[in-house]
């Protein structure tokens, strides 16, 4: 699951030309910490997942490679 994360986090990024400082502060994490979820040497918390995955417009499910289609899954309302 790792490696599938970390380059699903860079892949987004890189789609949405955005700096790792950019995506680390809308999630309120460290700058390092969001390139270790990049690296691969570290995985985030479900919260911050949860997060990173609302500021993609991607599902979790995508992020980790339980599916190909990014799409997110709509909310209950």
């Amino acid at each position: 699951m790792q490696k599938i994360l970390s380059q699903r986090l860079r892949d987004c990024r890189k789609a949405c030309e955005l700096t790792q400082r950019q995506v680390s502060i809308y999630c309120d994490v460290t700058e390092k910490a969001y390139q270790n979820y990049e690296l691969g040497t570290h995985e985030p918390k479900l919260s911050i997942l949860m997060r990173i995955a609302e500021f993609y417009k991607v599902s979790i499910d995508y992020l980790v490679g339980l599916t190909d289609d990014p799409t997110p899954y709509p909310r209950k309302q």
